[in-house]
């Protein structure tokens, strides 16, 4: 199984970091800290640059708001730090599932043999 990591982080971006980015982060990496997606978030030592390393597939939607934030400079601190206060109408991550078969598909859709709602409130245009 190691192998087989090491073989597909070698030739896919998506599977993890690449070789470079390892390397990279090996040598100038300074760990900040991880979220609940289970990615590993860093800096270099003057703080010019920030990365997350994404735990399985790179997905930029499995990043919170505030690691987010950090991560493009909007915050100086990262929520390890200083967090965020949470609002009562905030909902934890759903994955996201657009492309897949168990995406969202309203009443009437076609995909997966739905057939089209029959619908009387409104007249189709046709040119005269």
């Amino acid at each position: 199984m190691g192998i087989l990591n090491t073989l597909l982080r070698a030739v896919t971006w998506w599977n993890g970091s690449t070789l470079n980015t390892q390397i990279y982060t090996w040598r100038k990496g300074v760990k900040v800290g991880e979220d609940e997606q289970g990615n590993v978030f860093y800096r270099n030592a003057d703080d010019s640059q920030r990365w997350v390393i994404y735990n399985g597939e790179a997905e930029a939607s499995r990043i919170s708001p505030q690691w987010h934030g950090w991560l493009h400079h909007t915050f100086k601190e990262p929520p390890t730090i200083s967090p965020l206060p949470h609002k009562p109408w905030e909902k934890p991550y759903h994955e996201n599932l657009t492309g897949t078969a168990l995406a969202y598909a309203p009443a009437g859709s076609i995909r997966d043999g739905h057939q089209p709602v029959e619908r009387r409130d409104y007249e189709a245009w046709s040119p005269e």
